[in-house]
């Protein structure tokens, strides 16, 4: 099974056709189907390192100013909760909790989901984000759960290579300061060449700028760990920028990236409220 970064932008691509969107279409298409989905996601960003364990996740709308329409979608994909105890022993002695019923499917994960895979029909499981761990951990954490994807899991991480509330431009909304050009062109350079070493990228002149929280950011090490364990390399799926301060980079592991071409630039943002930091 192959593994994918994806740039999944504001919640508004869920309900959107364009050139990101078809190439998560194209990918969900592509790949073999898989016996499970476990999906890293930026908006389950906690004070410990657990995995859901509910036979029936519940879809989880974690944002606000959006659209009714967005707060009306449900992903009713089934979990699969024995996946937790196969987490626990590939990661053993690090410690991995059963989440029984505190979260569920976030934005991070059906925004994606629902154009790669929009019959619901193969169980999804999300691992939290550990918000305790410096980078390294994260990295190992990817690294030691590689083995999934030879027994039909497909692993995603879903974030943005550059994730920027504060800075976002809506002039730009198809475009990307020069700071987030450079360090996404920075990661994707890595990712293609050595992916063990994206962690290095906090030494980047424009980390503070493009990473402001860690949160979007460490989804990617979890597919550059996969990566590095196998030996293998990332390929690009799609690429661009969003208002300025958000990359829509997405990376495949295990496979040729297969041709998409969607029509227009990502999803606009509501009018009302601004982004910040508690929003998307």
């Amino acid at each position: 099974m192959p593994a994918a970064f994806i740039g999944h932008g504001n919640p508004m691509n869920a309900l959107e056709r364009n050139r990101y969107t078809e190439a998560w279409r194209a990918f969900g298409r592509s790949v073999p189907r898989p016996r499970a989905i476990l999906v890293v996601s930026a908006h389950w960003y906690v004070h410990a390192t657990a995995v859901t364990t509910m036979p029936r996740p519940r879809t989880i709308h974690d944002f606000f100013g959006f659209p009714r329409e967005l707060f009306d979608v449900r992903y009713e994909a089934p979990g699969l909760p024995g996946l937790h105890e196969e987490v626990a022993d590939l990661v053993s002695p690090t410690w991995v909790g059963a989440d029984l019923d505190s979260w569920g499917i976030d934005h991070g994960t059906w925004s994606v989901l629902l154009h790669a895979f929009p019959e619901a029909d193969v169980p999804v499981v999300q691992l939290s984000i550990n918000a305790l761990k410096p980078v390294d951990y994260h990295l190992q954490l990817g690294a030691a759960l590689a083995p999934l994807r030879e027994d039909g899991v497909l692993v995603i991480g879903s974030g943005n290579v550059v994730h920027n509330l504060a800075g976002v431009s809506r002039a730009m909304p198809d475009a990307g300061f020069d700071w987030a050009r450079r360090f996404d062109e920075a990661a994707t350079e890595l990712m293609r060449a050595d992916p063990a070493a994206v962690g290095r990228l906090d030494g980047h002149r424009d980390f503070d700028l493009a990473v402001p929280t860690p949160d979007h950011f460490l989804p990617l090490l979890y597919v550059a760990g996969m990566a590095g364990a196998t030996g293998t390399t990332a390929d690009v799926l799609v690429n661009g920028y969003t208002y300025g301060s958000l990359s829509m980079t997405a990376f495949t592991v295990g496979m040729d990236p297969p041709r998409s071409d969607g029509p227009g630039f990502a999803a606009p943002l509501p009018d009302e409220p601004p982004p910040d930091g508690a929003n998307i």
